[in-house]
């Protein structure tokens, strides 16, 4: 009896510990996938750091206040708070601070060791006059041409933060309405006819965060980041109107050449993409020195209200690559994940990754050729677009169309999974021709799962 007790005593250890290994196993299995960027490399642990910088800790304050500049909404105060800034530049370093009241300003230029805070109630307002913004050496839409100095600048200012509570307000209402008036007098014009600043523009900057500021009604990108390492954009709200009057090319964010940028817990509600993932364009972009590639970008637990795009590839893209968006919910997106095929540049978006979404968007995903403003220059091979290892799992949207897909014998789409999806659609219709090597698993539209 006592052997018969003993073994079953024996099995039943054996059992639990056989279970307790399955399950840290199924625990590290998971563990590493979601450590994993979508081509199986580890996410490094620089991802996983959320933490907000105290700008106590960036050296000292420098008011605005203190050095000239006065509440009053209507004055003009670029000088004096550029003058901050480089006080703060010439000893050493710190922080400007922008304090309770609205202050007017055209383009101010950030300098090595110099940071931004604005304080709750506090507003940096952006002049509506193009004259306030100097046209120097720039990069839009693309292209490295000359363009107008976005309201904050930095470049080359390593460490560079932007902080506080408070918001910087584009004023961008006079610029829109210019680009609709000269959108009618010529329905072809291009966004670059009428001339506009964007409200943030960060150039060849390493290790950058921005956290919990309000950018709203831009006159053009919300912000942009070009040629940058490591940033991180904590808790934004990113706003520009689509009612009454559309706030038009108001991105939220532009990433334009950049590698490990994390954007996590922003609210984004703009007239134009939320999240463009930029490099250049036209049929040599791959060519050109001051074009490149976007990779290593996670853009997790965030919101977006109205927007032509939750995240969009293109249309001034050469290769994107290890592109991660989880964990948000799309309340009133036209897509929920645009690859924009353009005809003129050769493209590769590879290794991108939707999963854990919610909510409504006019498309669940949409490919088509995007053929504004495009320009072989005189090429006479198009050049091929590619789009592979593309993954969309986990999703649960209502939306008017399942599959928005056109491509031409110049895109090629490989390799794309659809997997535990769900998915009410006015138009469910699907065409598996189009890729080539599609999975679909668990995968129910309108009730029904499809094969």
């Amino acid at each position: 009896m006592k052997k018969i007790s003993l073994l079953i005593i024996t099995l039943l250890l054996l059992s639990c510990n056989q279970q307790t290994k399955t399950a840290h196993a199924e625990i590290a299995e998971t563990t590493n996938q979601e450590d994993l960027f979508p081509d199986g490399t580890p996410i490094p642990e620089w991802f996983k750091d959320h933490s907000k910088i105290n700008p106590s800790d960036l050296g000292k304050f420098y008011s605005i206040t203190d050095y000239g500049c006065v509440i009053d909404s209507t004055k003009l105060q670029t000088e004096a708070i550029q003058h901050t800034i480089d006080e703060a530049y010439r000893n050493g370093g710190g922080v400007v601070v922008i304090p309770k009241g609205t202050f007017l300003s055209g383009a101010l230029f950030f300098k090595p060791n110099t940071h931004l805070h604005v304080e709750e109630g506090g507003v940096l307002k952006g002049s509506d006059n193009i004259k306030d913004y100097p046209f120097i050496p720039s990069r839009i839409e693309g292209q490295s041409i000359e363009y107008f100095a976005a309201l904050v600048n930095a470049k080359a200012v390593d460490g560079f933060t932007i902080t506080g509570t408070g918001t910087i307000d584009g004023n961008g209402l006079n610029y829109w309405k210019a680009f609709w008036q000269r959108r009618k007098e010529n329905p072809k014009c291009t966004n670059l006819e009428v001339s506009r600043p964007r409200l943030v523009f960060i150039w060849k900057c390493n290790n950058v965060q921005l956290q919990d500021v309000k950018l709203r009604n831009s006159g053009f990108w919300s912000s942009h980041y070009y040629q940058c390492n490591n940033v991180k954009i904590l808790d934004l709200r990113i706003t520009s109107p689509h009612e009454p009057i559309k706030a038009p090319s108001t991105d939220a964010i532009d990433i334009d050449v950049c590698n490990n940028v994390l954007v996590k817990g922003c609210y984004m509600a703009v007239n134009d993409d939320a999240i463009a993932l930029k490099g250049g364009k036209g049929p040599w972009a791959d060519k050109d020195a001051s074009n490149g590639e976007n990779t290593n970008i996670i853009i997790e637990d965030c919101e977006f209200g109205f927007c032509h795009a939750a995240l969009t590839n293109g249309s001034e893209a050469i290769h994107n690559k290890n592109i991660v968006m989880r964990n948000c919910k799309v309340t009133d997106a036209k897509r929920l994940l645009w690859l924009k095929m353009r005809p003129d540049t050769a493209q590769y978006y590879e290794y991108i990754t939707v999963e854990n979404i919610t909510g409504q968007a006019h498309s669940f995903i949409y490919i088509k050729p995007w053929t504004q403003f495009f320009d072989l220059k005189g090429r006479e091979d198009v050049p091929l677009s590619y789009s592979d290892h593309i993954t969309m799992k986990n999703i649960d949207l209502d939306c008017d169309i399942f599959y928005d897909m056109k491509i031409t014998e110049y895109d090629k789409l490989s390799n794309f999974t659809f997997e535990n999806i769900k998915v009410n659609a006015k138009n469910g219709n699907y065409d598996k021709s189009i890729i080539e090597n599609v999975t679909l698993n668990n995968v129910e539209v309108n009730g029904e799962l499809i094969q």
